[in-house]
Parts: structure tokens; C-alpha cells; sequence
């Protein structure tokens, strides 16, 4: 590490301080086993954002920037990989393992703040968690990427060391997530991931463990009756409907992100369910060609509504430079990124999540529910409505603004008042009051198209 960065660290250091008191509240499962929320009740909606290589590739100043971007936005998580391979080193030049073994973490001794020879890969690790939790941001932390475990790099005996030295050292943050696995199956090295699970949940009691899956799947496959998991995670993937042919696929849903959500759901015991990984702005379809048209803030809005209205606990939202924090001089990029991650903070999907977050917390929280009995003639694909109510209020999300009918009478109410919410911009239109029965039609704003979608607002007068 260069000399010259000690006084920028002693700086930060004294600015975020120890770790003394929590910054941000524990987390729980709800008492209706739906959603999260604080351990005094209060709601806690999940908002996203996949960093996954913030660890190795954003300097301090950087992660300081990064992480004040999305805590402007309303992000509250952000996923983020321990360890994407075993001998990653990070952009102070500092391994993380010790002969790329990971039962040997490479920990040095000394007075970090004074000494910053001493500082290695997990100070840093500590320090991107301390600037989260300073913004009351929770960090989603991924022990370990798959593709190790796949590559049979990893025993479970080693596995065991490695997830007691993370559920030690992290343990005493308020802030960590533990998302077990890493875009890969559970019955690919299920013993390994058994091993995080259990040890991670035998050592840290205090913080939320789930299982991010391979894309087209769910945690619910191989780990929905475990008890170190406590709630679900859907990868829905970066397909496109023409692209998701495989007839061997359980998940056979195409873009339907709904569907995932919709089959947890209704597992028992039950447990919340979020999509922590769905398309990315700015990704290839499917992934692999360059040269697919890209996704785009339409698509990530989609995906977001969809999810959650089918009954969601939240969303996480991603970008392809972002994701991988793609920067000048590195050549290690995949799924050719078209700008660098400061450029990709500032796509519009990133801009646009927060009035999903915005419009889900300002009703009651906890009562609502999925329920597709409110629209009469649903379409396929991007027709498709999806619906959700409280007791007082209703919302149904649209995709393209067709019109559509609605089934009245599920909230309370002679009367509701009636208006259409733009996720664009987070403003309200007004329709007016109508009548609280029978059937009745809706025609959005604008000319129906892909991506000129609209959220109907059902409110109780």
C-alpha cells in the first residue's frame, strides 16, 4: 500500500470511528412471516443494489462515493462478494487468503489505524461495512462466489474454517445480511453450502441468512426447510422469453419474474421471498452477446413491480458496470460493460427504484397481499397486470398502459378514490372517486406501448 494514502485512512478512520453502537436497526422476519422489518416492528422495505465486487475494486475514497450515491437514492442493501475467487486481491494490492487456501485467511497484526502496512483485504472489508452501516445501509454479504465450489476448490472442512472466521469478525456489526451461496445451484457442493449455513447460524444469531441461486431458480429448491435460512431469494435471470427454452428448466417462467415470487409464496412453512437478482440495466440479453440489444430502466421497473405486488418483501435492482465495478485499465470485465461504474450510477433505473420503496411504505405495510382476483382480463407476458391490496388501498401494476378491468369491491368503502402513479417520477394523476363496485375500466395515460407503465392507486375514501 503506498505511504501516501495514510493520511486519507487515519481521516476516515477517525471520521466512521468503532463500532460502538449499531447504526442501523437488527433486522427480523415480520410476524406474519411475509416481510422484514426492524426488530420494534417498524417496516423494513428491501431495496437493492448489487455491488458485487465492491470489496476488491473501489478504493476508500471510492466506496465513499459509491455508497453516498445510493444512500441518495433510497438503496438500503447492497450485495456485495467476499471472495469471487480464491486468490483475489484487491486494488491496494492485498490478497485475501494466504496461498489462495480458504481456511487461511491473510490477517495482519499491528495498529491498523496508525499503521496502514498493516492494513490488508479484510480491514478493508471492515471499512466498506463501517461507511454502510455509518449511511444505514445493510450490506448483503456473499461468503463465497459458486464458481469455486463448482471447480471443487473448496472442502467442507475448509468451508467450516472460513465461515467461522467470517461469523466471528462480523458477527458484531449491525448491518450484515449473509447471503449464502453465489449464482449457482444448491445440489452443486450442497454439503459446502450446508456448512456455511450452519455455522454462520450456529456462531451470529443476530443477522438474517438466505441463499442466492443460479439464475431461472430459487433458494426454495434446495433450502426452503432449512432453519439457518430464513428467508428466500429468486435469481430470475437475464433471459429474455425467446431465450429461455430449456425444457429441463423447473423454473420454466421466462421474463415472469411474478412467478417466482408467486411459488415461493405459497411454500409452507412460510417464509419472505425477494427476486435478489433480475435483469440488469445495461446488460446484454442473456448475457453472453454483446451484440443483444441491452436492458433497459423500463425492464428494471418491470421487474420491481412485478415482484413485489406478487408479494415480495422488496427488490434489488442492478446495472452491468455497476455490478462489477468496471473501471479504466481493467481488462477483467464480462458482459461488455459500456461505461465505467461512476457513469453507470447514473443510469435512470437507479433513480426511478425509490418510488417503488416510496409508494410501497406509504401504506400499511404488513397487511397487504398478492392478489390477482382483482383484475378481470389479465394478458400474457407484458399485458400482464399484477395486483395487491391492504385494507384501505389497492394498487395494480401495468406495463405497457392498456386498458384493463378491475374487480371492485376488496378494499373497504363505498367510495375509492382513484389515481394513476407514473414509477418514473413518483407523481400522482388524478382519476376521481368511484364507485366501490362491480366492474370497472381503466384506460392509463398515453398510448399503450412497452415500458409506458402506470401503477393504479386504489385508496379506501
Amino acid at each position: 500500500m503506498k505511504k501516501g494514502f495514510l493520511a486519507f485512512l487515519i481521516g476516515l478512520l477517525l471520521i466512521t470511528g468503532n463500532i460502538t453502537k449499531a447504526q442501523v436497526p437488527a433486522l427480523k422476519v415480520s410476524d406474519n412471516k411475509r416481510y422484514l422489518s426492524t426488530k420494534d416492528g417498524k417496516p423494513f422495505f428491501w431495496l437493492g443494489d448489487t455491488g458485487w465486487l465492491l470489496f476488491s475494486k473501489l478504493t476508500r475514497e471510492e466506496v465513499e462515493t459509491y455508497l453516498e450515491d445510493r444512500r441518495q437514492k433510497g438503496f438500503n442493501v447492497i450485495q456485495a462478494m467476499g471472495l469471487h475467487t480464491l486468490n483475489v486481491v484487491n486494488i491496494y494490492g492485498d490478497s485475501a487468503l494466504v496461498g489462495g487456501n480458504i481456511a487461511k485467511p491473510k490477517v495482519t497484526k499491528g495498529l491498523d489505524v496508525a499503521d496502514n502496512e498493516a492494513y490488508d483485504f479484510w480491514d478493508h472489508v471492515d471499512f466498506v461495512i463501517r461507511t454502510a452501516e455509518k449511511k444505514g445501509i445493510y450490506i448483503g454479504f456473499v461468503p463465497l462466489w459458486g464458481g469455486n465450489v463448482k471447480d471443487k476448490k473448496v472442502t467442507p472442512e475448509r468451508a467450516n474454517i472460513y465461515a467461522t472466521f467470517l461469523a466471528n469478525r462480523y458477527k458484531k456489526y449491525s448491518n450484515i445480511i449473509w447471503l449464502n451461496g453465489g449464482d449457482i445451484q444448491g445440489s452443486t457442493g450442497k454439503k459446502v453450502w450446508d456448512v456455511f449455513g450452519k455455522t454462520i447460524r450456529a456462531i451470529d444469531k443476530n443477522h438474517l441468512i438466505t441463499y442466492h441461486p443460479r439464475g431461472r431458480t430459487s433458494s426454495s429448491e434446495w433450502f426452503h426447510k432449512d432453519t439457518w435460512l430464513d428467508f428466500n431469494m429468486v435469481q430470475s435471470g437475464h433471459r429474455t422469453y425467446a431465450q429461455d427454452t430449456s425444457a429441463k428448466e423447473k423454473w420454466h417462467y421466462g421474463e415472469d419474474n411474478w412467478r417466482y415470487i408467486q411459488a415461493d409464496y405459497q411454500l409452507k412453512p412460510t417464509k419472505p421471498v425477494i427476486d435478489g437478482e433480475p435483469s440488469y440495466e445495461g446488460i446484454p440479453y442473456g448475457l453472453h452477446d454483446v451484440n443483444q440489444p441491452r436492458w433497459t430502466d423500463a425492464d428494471v421497473r418491470r421487474y420491481g413491480y412485478w415482484s413485489v405486488f406478487a408479494g415480495a418483501f422488496g427488490y434489488t435492482y442492478g446495472q452491468n458496470s455497476v455490478m462489477q465495478m468496471h473501471r479504466p485499465k481493467y481488462n477483467d470485465t464480462s458482459f461488455g460493460p459500456q461505461e465505467y461504474w461512476y457513469e453507470g450510477m447514473a443510469k435512470p433505473g437507479s433513480f426511478q427504484m425509490k418510488h417503488l420503496k416510496a409508494l410501497l411504505l406509504s401504506k400499511p405495510f404488513f397487511e397487504r397481499i398478492p392478489d390477482q382476483s382483482l383484475v378481470i382480463d389479465n394478458g400474457q407476458k407484458y399485458e400482464y397486470v399484477v395486483a395487491t391490496h391492504g385494507k384501505n388501498y389497492a394498487f395494480l401494476y401495468t406495463y405497457t398502459g392498456r386498458t384493463f378491468k378491475v374487480n371492485m369491491g376488496k378494499i373497504a368503502g363505498k367510495t375509492v378514490k382513484a389515481q394513476w402513479f407514473d414509477p418514473r417520477t413518483g407523481n400522482y394523476q388524478a382519476i376521481g372517486d368511484i364507485e366501490n363496485s362491480g366492474i370497472k375500466t381503466f384506460d392509463a395515460p398515453l398510448e399503450p406501448k412497452d415500458g409506458n407503465d402506470w401503477v393504479l392507486v386504489l385508496e379506501s375514501k
